[in-house]
């Protein structure tokens, strides 16, 4: 039994004077609770897999394994065959028809697809960039000689050239070798635009007969030196051979030859 004549100091040795025990207790309850709190979260994060679930996944992985093992074999379809049937046509279709368009629009728009490799030097419009490169709406050279347009296309062209007057000095990429789809297509375009109206189509012929006269020049080779104007004026101011083709004559939009007795699909 303790002595009650010791002093508070040996009677309560653990505390001190200036301790509040209602305050360290309280504060005491608070850790315990904030520690139960944070285990218990702990707890519920990391809680097994249900049995259920485990079986269930397992279920539906042997299902699937097994239909892919035999091919959808676990299925039967026999009772849905029907032996010696053909799908009919659909209504209306029957053989297919070539696509067409009239031969001005044809050409045109393929043209105009060929143009775009023509725009940075050109422009959209077709009228140059009023300093080095010379406009092609209003060009003599676009809408005069066929042979002679088809020889800059195809080879360049360097030197000083009179365009509308006004005296050029610069250098024109060669745009072949080209197909002579692809050049009766781009000359049938810039010659009907940018305010060109020759309301000609250069056909596939005509481009094939430039790109003969083109090899010829260059010795059998696909392309030659890049033309100058004095060449152009000398040997090739004329119109390339070929039989002219009415605009309003319907292609076929594959292969841009006539297409007999069928109305265009445009």
């Amino acid at each position: 039994m303790a002595d009650s004549n010791q002093p508070a100091e040996s009677r309560h040795p653990d505390l001190e004077d200036r301790t509040n025990v209602a305050e360290s207790h309280g504060a005491v309850l608070k850790d315990m609770s904030a520690a139960n709190r944070e285990k218990r979260l702990r707890e519920d994060g990391t809680e097994p897999v249900s049995l259920w679930i485990i079986l269930g996944s397992a279920f539906v992985l042997l299902v699937a394994g097994g239909v892919l093992g035999a091919g959808g074999g676990l299925f039967n379809y026999h009772e849905l065959r029907v032996d010696g049937y053909v799908r009919e046509a659909a209504p209306g279709g029957g053989d297919s028809v070539p696509l067409t368009a009239p031969a001005m629009t044809a050409f045109s728009k393929n043209g105009a697809k060929i143009y775009s490799k023509c725009i940075g030097c050109h422009q959209s419009s077709g009228m140059g960039d009023g300093a080095n490169y010379p406009p092609l709406g209003g060009s003599e050279w676009v809408e005069g000689d066929t042979e002679a347009i088809a020889m800059i296309i195809l080879n360049g062209l360097q030197g000083e050239i009179t365009v509308k007057g006004k005296t050029w000095n610069s250098t024109m990429a060669p745009m072949g070798p080209m197909s002579p789809t692809e050049l009766a297509s781009v000359m049938t375009y810039v010659r009907n635009s940018f305010g060109n109206t020759s309301g000609d189509v250069i056909t596939i012929e005509m481009a094939a007969n430039a790109i003969k006269i083109s090899k010829e020049r260059a010795g059998g080779a696909p392309l030659g030196p890049q033309m100058t104007a004095a060449e152009l004026k000398d040997k090739h101011a004329r119109m390339l051979p070929g039989e002219a083709m009415d605009p309003n004559t319907v292609v076929d939009l594959e292969t841009f030859e006539p297409v007999e007795g069928t109305a265009s699909s445009e």
